[in-house]
């Protein structure tokens, strides 16, 4: 596997090779071990045409860590203001003998394509409202060590699932691993197609998704990719899809709660319950480190 665009390039016995992979980066990472040598001599080019925090930041990290030198790229410093072409800027980078290409871009596809007309590995970090297969590993990875299986868990992701590529990705990644996976948020804001990836059900009701569910992922509502409104207001949206104290005993007792950030307080998420106790959203935030090291790691191999 030369690049990693897409959950669907992934087998099980891939993921659990990624996970082995992350969880002996952290043990050492945690045991003072602060730097590698696997990528040592290697480059990654950065190539962020969205804004970006953690995913941007995870992979800088991960690669230095690694030993890579890591360069970033983004659409205000790229020839894509002078009207260059994607193909172009791309071509144009790994000409530069770049090893690895870590790209996120507001197009659906862009990864694919990318990857198609290079020889770097080419890393999707993100594109458009397709896929973020990092995010959907870290996210397994994540309940995996809380829960100790995914296999038989009741998961539910809630919110603006339509312009939600962590969703799209979790779905796939979430079935192939044995989980039943629920979807839920305003019907405008509900495509029918997730049935058609393996969404065993879609509600409009959040009371009725949060029900006996082991594992609740809130999704971040992104206004800027509705061209119209979806909701009347944000304030209607919390009362109906937020997460507040009183919602929350919904769940099961040992259920816990995610976010890939960054989180609308007061919106998706009463303040309270951001880092509370249930919460697993810093845990997402370190294992997106251990994750996107793995996969450096794993392309290599």
């Amino acid at each position: 596997m030369k690049d990693l665009f897409s959950v669907n390039q992934l087998t099980k016995d891939d993921v659990g090779k990624i996970f082995e992979i992350a969880k002996i980066y952290k043990e050492k990472f945690n045991a003072g071990e602060k730097k590698f040598n696997d990528l040592r001599g290697y480059s990654v080019l950065l190539v962020f045409f969205e804004n970006s925090t953690r995913t941007r930041t995870s992979f800088e990290l991960a690669g230095k860590i690694l030993g890579a030198d890591t360069i970033n790229i983004t659409a205000s410093s790229s020839s894509v203001k002078k009207g260059e072409t994607l193909y172009d800027t791309v071509k144009t980078l790994e000409a530069l003998r770049s090893d690895f290409i870590v790209i996120r871009h507001s197009m659906s596809g862009a990864a694919k394509i990318v990857a198609d007309s290079v020889e770097s590995h080419v890393i999707n970090a993100g594109d458009g409202t397709n896929e973020h297969p990092t995010q959907a590993l870290l996210d397994a990875f994540t309940i995996l060590e809380k829960k100790g299986k995914i296999e038989g868990l009741k998961i539910a992701i809630v919110g603006d699932i339509l312009h939600s590529r962590v969703a799209r990705s979790d779905v796939k990644l979430f079935k192939k691993l044995g989980a039943e996976v629920t979807l839920c948020g305003p019907i405008t804001m509900l495509p029918r197609h997730f049935e058609a990836l393996g969404a065993d059900f879609v509600t409009t009701n959040l009371e009725e998704a949060l029900k006996d569910k082991d594992v609740v992922i809130f999704l971040r509502i992104q206004l800027e990719r509705q061209d119209k409104p979806f909701f009347s207001s944000l304030r209607e949206y919390s009362i109906k899809y937020g997460l507040n104290q009183e919602k929350i005993n919904l769940l099961k007792e040992d259920a816990v709660i995610m976010h890939p950030g960054p989180v609308n307080r007061g919106v998706e998420l009463q303040s309270e319950l951001v880092y509370g106790s249930r919460s697993l959203i810093l845990n997402q935030v370190e294992n997106g480190l251990f994750i996107r090291m793995a996969v450096y790691k794993y392309l290599l191999s």
